[in-house]
C-alpha cells in the first residue's frame, strides 16, 4: 500500500496529540514488545486511542524521523509498528528469526486502519500437541510477542488444563492416582480434551502438573498485559472410568476415535447427567480460583466422533443434541454466568452428513445467541478437502449465533509448503459482504503446527484488518523486500511459480513417500513440489550473493533446496516400491539424496529434531522423566498411535537421517519383518544428533540439484 501524502500541519497534528499524558498500560505492554523486537524505542512515540464500535484500529504517523504509532489496544499498536517496519522499512520478523533494515532515521509513511473484527483468534487445540507441548516460558513469551506483532487478540490457552480437572476429580472422590491414570502424555494431550483418548503413554505426574500451573500464570499474565482475551478451558463431559466405577448409576455414551482400542477412548457423561452441570461448574470454579476469571471457555465435545443413536431416529437425534447444547452451556454458566462457551466447528465441517441444518439448529437451540461463539475453524477445506460448501453458508451463518472466519493452514505441524493463497487473500471478505456478517465476529487461523510455511501467516495476519480483497500480486513482492530486502522481475518469477504450484492447493496430508515407507492408503499423500517448484527454486538460489544477508532468505533457500531434492529422492524411491529388480540401486540414490537433505535441514533455525526433544527433556526433572518425555514427543510425530502413523510427518535435520534413512533400509532388508519394533526401539532410545551442517549450503544444494536433474 502506498504511503498517503499528507500536510504538514496534519503530520505535526498526528505527532504531537496526546504528549505528556501518564503511560498506560497498553503503551508499557507495547513498548515491551518494540524493545524486544527491535532494541529500542528512539525516535518512536506510542498513544492509545479509542475502539471503534468495539473494533480495534491503529494510525501509523511517520514524518521528519519520528515515528507515531497509536493503537487501541496493544495488539493494534503492535501490529500496526510491524506492517511499518515491512512496508516502511523493508524488514520482517517471524518464527524462522528477523531480517531487519532498521535506517538511521524513520522514513516518511502513514497509514489508519480499522479491524473488521472484533476478535483475531489464534491456535488450534492440537497446537498444544504438535508444537507446544513441551515449551517452557522462553520459548511461550516469544510467540506471544509474535501474536501481539501478527494483530492477535483471542488465543487459546489451553495449558495446565489436567492440573484443573486434577483437582476436581479428587474433590469429586477420586484419587490422584486414579485422575493422573486418565491422562494421556503431554505430546497427546489435546486428544483427551477433546475427548478423542485416554491413558495413552501417561500418565501425567505431580511435578507435570505444577510446572504447567506455574508456566500458565505467566502465558495468562503476559496475554492479559497484552489485551488479550485468552479461551479457557471448560468441561466438554469426559469422565474417567474410575468415576465411572465408583458410581454405577452414571449415564454415559461410549465414543470411539481414531482406531484405538476402546480402553483408550472416552465416555461423555449424558446430558441429562446431574454430574454434567456439578462437574463444569466446578472445573470453572477451580480454573477461576488459581487463574482469575475468564470470560471465554472452550468445550469440544464430539470432535469426529459420532454420537450414538439410531440413525434412522431422527427425532431422538435432535432431542438430543438439543440436550447436550444446554448441558454445555449450563455447566460453564453455573461456574461463571457471565461466561461465553466458545466451541470449535471443525466437526460440523468435517462430518457434515451428520450435521444436517436441522442437527445444527437442535445443537444450539437452548443456547443465548450472546453466550455462544462458534469458531468456524476450516474454511479452506469444504474445498480442497470435503469438497462441500463452506460450513458457514451451509449453516446460514449459524443462526444467529457469534461465529468466526477461520483457517486451518497445517495438519500435524507438517512442514511441506501447501496453501491457498488466492482464497487466503480474498475468502473471509465474502463473509464479511454475506448476510450473516452480522454476528460474524472474528478471523483466525487455527493451525495443528507452527514454524512452517510463513508466508501464509504473514498473509492471514493481513486479513485480519481486511475489509477488501488483498492484492496478492503486490503483496508478495512486498513480502519478498520485507523478508529478503529483494525484488526483480526474476525473483517475481520465482514467486509466481511457487504461487502456481505449492501455493495454489491445500492439503490434509503433504508427504513423500519415503515418510511413509510405503504409500498410506488411509490418509494418501498430496504435495505439489513439482518441476515449476524445481525451476522457482533453482531461480531463488541465484539470489544468494544478493540477499545473503537475509537469515530469511538464507532459511528459504535452504528449504526450498531441501524440499525438491527430497522429492528427486522420493522419485527414486518411488522406483525402488515399483521395480523390485531395480530397488535395491534406487534406494542408495535414495539414501544418497536424503544424506544431503539432513544436512542441508542442519542450517535451518526451526526444522531440528534436536529443538523438539531438547524440549522435552527439559520438562523431566531426573532422568527417567527426561526419556519418558523424549519418548512421548518422538511418539506423536513417528507412529503417533492408532490409525495416525507417519500423521506428523516432520521434515527435520536428525529425523531424517536418524529415523527416515534406517527406516526406509529396514524395509528393503531381509529384517522388513521387524519394522514396528525397530520404530518402537527408536521412539524409547535417547537420541544423539548424527548431522553436522554444511558450511556452504547453497553451493552444496546448486550442485545436487544440476548433478540430479
Amino acid at each position: 500500500m502506498k504511503a498517503l501524502k499528507l500536510t504538514l500541519s496534519v503530520i505535526a497534528a498526528c505527532l504531537f496529540i496526546g504528549c505528556g499524558s501518564p503511560k498506560s498500560s497498553v503503551i508499557k505492554a507495547s513498548e515491551d514488545v518494540i524493545v524486544r523486537t527491535i532494541g529500542s524505542l528512539k525516535g518512536i512515540t506510542l498513544e492509545e486511542i479509542p475502539s471503534v464500535g468495539g473494533k480495534d484500529c491503529y494510525e501509523v504517523c511517520a514524518k521528519d524521523g519520528l515515528l507515531l504509532v497509536k493503537g487501541s489496544s496493544p495488539s493494534a499498536i503492535c501490529y500496526a509498528f510491524n506492517k511499518y517496519l515491512r512496508y516502511a522499512c523493508g524488514s520482517m520478523v517471524t518464527w524462522g528469526g528477523k531480517h531487519l533494515e532498521l535506517p538511521e532515521t524513520w522514513p516518511d509513511w502513514y497509514e489508519n486502519a480499522t479491524s473488521p473484527y472484533q476478535f483475531r483468534y489464534f491456535l488450534n487445540v492440537c497446537t498444544f500437541g504438535y508444537t507446544t507441548p513441551y515449551w517452557g516460558w522462553d520459548r511461550w513469551s516469544e510467540e506471544l510477542d509474535w501474536m501481539a506483532l501478527h494483530g492477535v487478540n483471542m488465543p487459546l490457552a489451553s495449558v495446565a488444563s489436567e492440573a484443573i480437572a486434577r483437582r476436581v476429580w479428587v474433590k469429586m472422590g477420586l484419587s490422584e492416582e486414579e485422575a493422573d491414570a486418565f491422562f494421556t502424555g503431554p505430546a497427546h494431550l489435546p486428544w483427551h480434551r477433546m475427548g478423542n483418548l485416554n491413558a495413552f503413554d501417561g500418565p501425567l505426574s505431580s511435578t507435570w502438573h505444577e510446572g504447567q500451573i506455574a508456566l500458565q500464570h505467566k502465558i495468562l499474565d503476559k496475554m492479559r498485559a497484552l489485551g488479550m482475551e485468552p479461551v479457557a478451558p471448560a468441561f466438554a463431559g469426559f469422565v474417567p472410568p474410575a468415576f465411572m466405577a465408583k458410581h454405577p448409576e452414571i449415564k454415559a455414551n461410549q465414543l470411539l476415535w481414531g482406531g484405538f482400542d476402546v480402553a483408550y477412548n472416552a465416555c461423555v457423561l449424558a446430558p441429562d447427567s446431574p454430574y454434567f452441570q456439578e462437574i463444569g461448574k466446578l472445573f470453572i470454579q477451580e480454573w477461576e480460583s488459581e487463574f482469575g476469571d475468564a470470560k471465554y471457555y472452550l468445550s469440544d465435545s464430539f470432535n469426529e466422533m459420532k454420537l450414538p443413536v439410531d440413525k434412522n431416529d431422527v427425532a431422538g437425534k435432535h432431542s438430543l443434541l438439543a440436550q447436550y447444547g444446554e448441558a454445555i452451556y449450563k455447566s460453564i454458566a453455573a461456574g461463571d454466568p457471565d461466561a461465553v462457551w466458545v466451541t470449535q466447528g471443525w466437526t460440523f465441517g468435517y462430518q457434515h452428513d451428520f450435521w444436517d441444518k436441522e442437527s445444527m439448529k437442535a445443537l444450539l437451540s437452548r443456547v443465548p445467541d450472546d453466550k455462544l461463539i462458534i469458531v468456524d475453524l476450516g474454511n479452506d477445506y469444504p474445498k480442497w478437502v470435503w469438497h462441500t460448501e463452506q460450513t458457514w453458508k451451509v449453516q446460514e451463518g449459524f443462526y444467529g449465533k457469534q461465529w468466526i472466519y477461520s483457517y486451518v493452514p497445517n495438519f500435524g505441524g507438517k512442514v511441506l509448503p501447501t496453501g491457498d493463497l488466492t482464497m487466503y487473500a480474498t475468502g473471509s471478505v465474502e463473509a464479511l459482504n454475506s448476510p450473516y456478517s452480522e454476528n460474524l465476529v472474528g478471523f483466525g487461523s487455527a493451525p495443528e503446527g507452527l514454524e512452517n510455511n510463513e508466508v501464509v501467516y504473514e498473509l492471514l495476519a493481513d486479513m485480519g484488518w481486511a475489509a477488501e480483497n488483498i492484492d496478492l500480486e503486490q503483496w508478495l513482492k512486498q513480502y519478498c523486500l520485507s523478508r529478503y530486502g529483494y525484488w526483480d522481475e526474476v525473483m517475481q518469477q520465482a514467486w509466481n511459480l511457487l504461487h502456481q504450484s505449492v501455493y495454489s492447493s491445500l492439503y490434509s496430508y503433504p508427504r513423500f513417500t519415503w515418510q511413509t515407507v510405503v504409500p498410506d492408503q488411509r490418509r494418501k499423500s498430496l504435495h505439489d513440489i513439482n518441476d515449476d517448484f524445481g525451476k522457482a527454486t533453482e531461480l531463488f538460489l541465484s539470489y544468494v550473493d544478493q540477499c545473503s544477508g537475509s537469515q530469511l532468505y538464507m532459511n528459504d533457500a535452504v528449504e526450498f533446496a531441501a524440499l525438491y531434492i527430497a522429492e528427486l529422492a522420493d522419485r527414486h524411491y518411488e522406483n525402488a516400491l515399483q521395480n523390485p529388480k531395480e530397488a535395491q540401486e534406487e534406494v542408495a540414490k535414495t539414501v544418497e539424496l536424503l544424506q544431503v537433505v539432513d544436512k542441508l535441514l542442519a542450517t535451518h533455525p526451526d526444522y531440528s529434531l534436536r529443538l523438539w526433544v531438547d524440549y522435552a527433556r527439559a520438562q523431566g526433572q531426573d532422568e527417567n522423566q527426561k526419556n519418558l518425555y523424549e519418548a512421548n514427543a518422538k511418539r506423536l510425530i513417528t507412529t503417533w498411535g492408532g490409525w495416525q502413523e507417519d500423521y506428523a510427518a516432520r521434515f527435520w535435520a536428525g529425523l531424517v537421517g536418524d529415523y527416515y534413512i534406517p527406516r526406509i533400509q529396514k524395509y528393503f532388508s531381509e529384517e522388513a519383518a521387524e519394522l514396528d519394533q525397530w520404530e518402537e526401539n527408536w521412539i524409547r532410545t535417547p537420541w544423539n544428533s548424527t548431522v553436522s551442517p554444511y558450511e556452504n549450503p547453497i553451493e552444496v544444494a546448486m550442485e545436487t540439484i544440476r548433478n540430479n536433474k
